[in-house]
């Protein structure tokens, strides 16, 4: 006989009823993706077009500022003054002259059978907008900074290389002693560190450019400490007094 109080045990777990979901709209999807394509193909042409329009506003032209001596001063011996120029790159070997019709301290690039030609690199080296930095080999009687500028070349431009250049003449003012180009060891400057022929009254004999007094060698009597400048790979002259 069954027991009235007893439970009847629970009906089993029954899954739910399968429901199919809605059917997706790939119809949609692709419009999505044409929508997006479309969009970049369209931005890409029309960035192409203004870059274009500015290219053509804006093209580079190389120009270069040259000092003719190269003539040192007290504060900052060896940098270069400035003048300007059209040229293309230059190279070892290149020829260079004035170019009238640019202005009175104007070069540029030329054959170096030409009339014109007044010097020849001898040696190329990385632009600086500390000009004090670059040190040309000794002999160099020109340096040409050379630079790349836009807007019709009516500005400075942005410095791209420095041009070494010795004189196809048989005047060379960077020879040491001869009283130009950037200062060397063989140099002569006077008391107030200015660079001056050799055998002159006053005349100091360079006998070293380091950066401390110290570093001096032995026969110095008047080492000449600069005014700082920034980039320039000496501080003090060491003569012989």
């Amino acid at each position: 006989m069954s027991n009235p109080y007893q439970a009847s045990p629970p009906p089993p777990h029954q899954p739910p009823p399968f429901t199919p979901g809605a059917p997706q709209r790939r119809g949609s999807n692709k419009f999505v993706v044409f929508l997006v394509l479309a969009l970049v193909v369209g931005g890409a042409y029309g960035a192409s077009k203004v870059l274009g329009a500015d290219k053509g506003k804006s093209s580079p032209s190389i120009s270069a500022s040259a000092s003719p001596s190269a003539k040192a001063t007290a504060k900052d011996p060896g940098s270069p003054e400035s003048s300007s120029d059209t040229s293309s790159a230059w190279k070892v070997g290149d020829c260079g002259g004035p170019d009238a019709s640019k202005g009175a301290d104007a070069y540029k690039r030329t054959g170096c059978s030409d009339s014109g030609a007044s010097f020849k690199a001898i040696d190329i080296k990385e632009a600086s907008i500390l000009p004090g930095s670059i040190q040309c080999p000794a002999g160099t009687d020109v340096m040409i900074e050379v630079s790349i500028s836009y807007n019709g070349g009516k500005s400075s431009g942005i410095p791209t290389n420095t041009v070494c250049g010795r004189n196809l003449s048989n005047e060379h003012p960077g020879d040491a002693g001869a009283g130009g180009g950037q200062l060397v060891k063989g140099d002569c400057v006077t008391s107030q560190a200015k660079e001056v022929p050799c055998g002159g009254s006053g005349a100091l004999k360079v006998l070293g450019l380091v950066k401390t007094k110290e570093e001096c060698p032995s026969g110095t009597t008047d080492p000449i400490r600069l005014t700082i400048s920034v980039g320039r790979p000496y501080d003090v002259i060491c003569t012989d007094g």
